[in-house]
């Protein structure tokens, strides 16, 4: 079985609540890192999704999503 990249991205808020976030990497490349900072962030809905959900299944939402994404924002 091919090995999936994942990422966790943490976002704390200002009232000290955060939240994790999971998702395919971003900046392949960690030297690359500085020349690529985060200028907006979308948030999608949240989706009630089958806690027995495979991980491919998962990847595939998300990856639909990311297709989405790039459709609205160009």
């Amino acid at each position: 079985m091919k090995p999936i990249e994942l990422q966790l991205i943490t976002v704390k808020l200002e009232n000290g609540q955060h939240g994790i976030f999971v998702g395919t990497p971003l900046i392949q490349n960690p030297s690359l890192m500085q020349d690529n900072q985060v200028s907006e962030i979308w948030f999608s809905d949240v989706r009630g999704l089958p806690e027995n959900m495979p991980l491919e299944q998962l990847i595939e939402l998300v990856k639909s999503q990311l297709c989405q994404n790039r459709k609205t924002m160009h």
